[in-house]
């Protein structure tokens, strides 16, 4: 299957401890990521997280869409309170595949977020999968700053 990789980092004014707490909790994608409006069915094991996203597409402004997603999130809390990994996995129906990674590390203003996506579609879908991605990553990162930034 065609694949690539997506790389985004932006800083946020938050301690890394914050970041990792907030995005190692599947309700806070609702919003943080622009297609996700649900999550449901979520099963704990430990550090891992299965659960199913709801993505809404609109067409045409009227017609709608639920495309549901299986994901699976593992928080790595190891180095904190200097860095921490959240990784995981996403398989839509579409036979869209990701693998995704949030690195956080502490910075002076609080923390570096690095967003990296490993996307695998069928032939065919790889540039519109690739621009969607693409889209969510910027929004996330202004989404998260605007949830958790501390006032300078």
């Amino acid at each position: 299957m065609p694949s690539t990789e997506l790389k985004h980092t932006f800083r946020i004014a938050a301690p890394p401890e914050e970041v990792f707490a907030h995005l190692a909790e599947p309700s806070h994608y609702v919003g943080l990521s622009p297609l996700v409006v649900a999550v449901r069915d979520v099963c704990r094991d430990g550090g891992t997280v299965h659960y199913t996203a709801v993505e809404r597409f609109r067409f045409l402004g009227v017609l709608r869409h639920d495309n549901l997603i299986d994901v699976t999130l593992t928080a790595v809390p190891d180095g904190l309170p200097h860095t921490a990994d959240i990784v995981g996995e996403v398989r839509s129906p579409a036979r869209v595949r990701m693998n995704y990674r949030f690195t956080i590390d502490r910075d002076e203003a609080g923390s570096v977020v690095t967003d990296t996506l490993r996307l695998r579609t069928p032939p065919g879908l790889l540039h519109f999968a690739a621009s969607q991605a693409g889209a969510v990553q910027r929004t996330r990162a202004r989404v998260l700053t605007d949830r958790l930034a501390r006032p300078a």
